[in-house]
């Protein structure tokens, strides 16, 4: 697969996260089938900064429920705010009770609702 055909494949599974839950980096990258690729699906959400669509990618943390990736969004408390804003709760960059807000692609879209290559 190529880098943008695995960019746009993020892309879909990070549009389908519900307001109010999270996933992790490694999550979608097991969802894709490259379960070694967690760091690419960072790379992934850092250059969705640069596309004209909006990717709630501040939904997605690391498998601590860290907000990693908040130095992407501007304002240190950018992305917090925005999980806030969907009733989430953040403490020292931490999401308060993570396992709760968790949402596991594999187990909520199934194999079928992300096309890309290798998965049709």
């Amino acid at each position: 697969m190529s880098e943008n055909g695995f960019f746009d494949s993020v892309y879909q599974v990070v549009r389908a996260i519900p307001s109010g839950r999270v996933t992790s980096y490694g999550a979608i990258a097991r969802y894709l089938g490259s379960p070694q690729s967690a760091r690419m699906v960072g790379w992934a959400l850092n250059k969705s900064f640069s596309g004209g669509e909006f990717i709630p990618a501040h939904r997605v943390v690391n498998r601590n429920g860290l907000l990693t990736g908040r130095h992407y969004f501007g304002g240190s408390d950018t992305m917090k705010q925005l999980l806030e804003s969907e009733g989430i709760l953040v403490e020292d960059d931490q999401i308060i009770d993570y396992p709760s807000v968790f949402w596991d692609p594999v187990k909520e879209m199934g194999d079928a609702d992300v096309p890309f290559p290798g998965n049709d």
